[in-house]
């Protein structure tokens, strides 16, 4: 069984290499009665539904009429609710973060996601999409133009759309108002392992990746306001590390923090054209787009591919969450929490299960 390997150090600080800041922390803490922050972890103890991690009981349970999820089931932005599709009736739902509280959004539809103004931003399984409103009738549907539209932000104002060009496939920036005559911004070519993209929460940017050419083209990481400003490069990745790929296969894997200020992701070194890196190993990053520095925390997983594991931020925007396999303690796939401030890692629990292939972390939540 592959490991998620810790580099495990002696001393707890920042140093900085690179023009990266590395930030290290001591073995891996058991978690205590009195850990903070509290709310509720949504992930997986078995292949067969949801499951709730209660951090202030430390208590887990099932979820009925749940099947496991990660891309299409969406936490609120105040994070007290989640999307979910309901096995028996395949229509969409959403419900309290444990689970109380099931009330249906929409039957027939690919994916649901939390728009401003009590809206649903709703995906068809034909690729169309459309903007109601909670509790609305499909009369009250306000298609957008979704055509070549590999994703779209909640507000329903901007898109990013695929196309051909003369080297491939390049990904463009378009504003959906039909008022607006804009011409589409180019951002980065269209690639499998370098295309992952997200929307901040505040509705304000887009964050992605793009395969910067050089002498050994590598991956960094972009931001671009939603207001006509141009795309700037947050990250040197490559002339710390050499090439580099940002995360898997998952065109939606970036986390934003909650309020918008910081990304997390993986980073894994590439040698020639593997992109699998077989026998290399991947670590967390976060870069504070305030500040403008980049850290690397001290510990790295050799399960990275096709994807690392699913990152989820608390709701306080203090931790990190997600599951992996600590080298040489003999317990399996934990779920671990990092504080981001100290780099501490603290085992939550034990017994996390793969359902999806890969021991991942769906939502970190509050209730009430």
């Amino acid at each position: 069984m592959k490991k998620l390997i810790l580099l495990l150090l002696l001393w707890t600080g920042v140093a900085h290499a690179q023009g990266i800041a590395e930030l290290c922390a001591g073995p891996v803490r058991a978690r205590t009665a009195d850990f903070t922050p509290g709310g509720i972890i949504l992930t997986y103890f078995d292949g067969a539904a949801l499951w709730v991690y209660d951090i202030g009981r430390s208590t887990r349970y099932p979820l009925p009429e749940t099947v496991p999820c990660v891309g299409n089931c969406r936490l609120s932005p105040d994070a007290r609710w989640i999307t979910y599709l309901n096995p028996q009736t395949m229509g969409y739902m959403k419900m309290r973060v444990n689970g109380t509280e099931r009330t249906p959004i929409v039957d027939n539809a690919a994916d649901v996601l939390w728009a401003p103004d009590n809206h649903w931003l709703v995906w068809t399984a034909d690729l169309r999409a459309y903007l109601l409103p909670e509790g609305g009738t499909p009369d009250q549907r306000r298609y957008l133009p979704a055509e070549g539209m590999v994703s779209i932000q909640p507000a329903g104002q901007w898109g990013v759309r695929v196309a051909s060009s003369s080297s491939g496939f390049y990904r463009y920036l378009v504003n959906l108002d039909a008022s607006i005559t804009a011409v589409p911004q180019p951002l980065a070519p269209d690639a499998l392992y370098f295309n992952a993209a997200n929307w901040s929460p505040d509705g304000q940017h887009l964050a992605y990746v793009g395969l910067v050419a050089g002498p050994e083209p590598s991956a960094e990481l972009f931001v671009v306001k939603l207001d006509g400003s141009p795309p700037r490069q947050v990250t040197q990745l490559a002339s710390a590390y050499g090439p580099v790929r940002i995360d898997g296969a998952s065109p939606l894997s970036l986390a934003w923090s909650p309020d918008s200020s910081r990304i997390a992701y993986w980073v894994l070194p590439l040698a020639g054209d593997d992109l699998a890196a077989a026998g290399a190993e991947a670590a967390l990053h976060i870069t504070d787009l305030t500040s403008g520095i980049t850290t690397r925390y001290c510990f790295s997983t050799a399960e990275h591919t096709p994807n690392p594991p699913h990152i989820v931020w608390s709701p306080d925007a203090s931790h990190l969450a997600f599951g992996g396999n600590v080298q040489g303690d003999g317990k399996g796939y934990l779920l671990l929490a990092l504080d981001v401030a100290s780099g501490q890692l603290t085992e939550m629990s034990d017994g996390i299960f793969p359902a999806l292939g890969a021991p991942d972390v769906l939502a970190w939540g509050l209730y009430p």
